[in-house]
């Protein structure tokens, strides 16, 4: 069984709880913490979801926002089953098929 695995990024909702609305008010207080990001940069990772993101980076928005990073990020998982072909697919054997049987093999002593 394989498993599907996604999560979503939450950092805009965890800022609008913490009254911060734009990536703008968000760089200096990165700043503060070491993290020298653009405006741009910030805006892709408020505005976006990111596919890699550097610890460092994750536990500055979890000191500004007073959160975890489970906060921040839901995961989600889920089984995810083996294809079936459908059964219209496969071609419909013909009516006599159950009279078709192997014969068998006869086995002959070395003469």
């Amino acid at each position: 069984m394989k498993r599907k695995v996604g999560y979503t990024w939450r950092l805009r909702e965890v800022m609008a709880q913490h009254q911060i609305f734009t990536a703008t008010e968000l760089v200096p207080l990165l700043r503060e913490r070491g993290i020298d990001l653009s405006t741009s940069q910030v805006h892709r990772l408020v505005s976006g979801t990111p596919e890699r993101l550097s610890l460092q980076v994750m536990a500055a928005l979890c000191d500004i926002l007073s959160c975890t990073p489970a906060d921040l990020v839901a995961t989600t998982a889920e089984n995810v089953g083996v294809r079936k072909a459908a059964t219209g697919d496969l071609p419909t054997p013909p009516a006599n098929v159950a009279k078709l049987r192997p014969r068998a093999a006869r086995i002959l002593p070395d003469a």
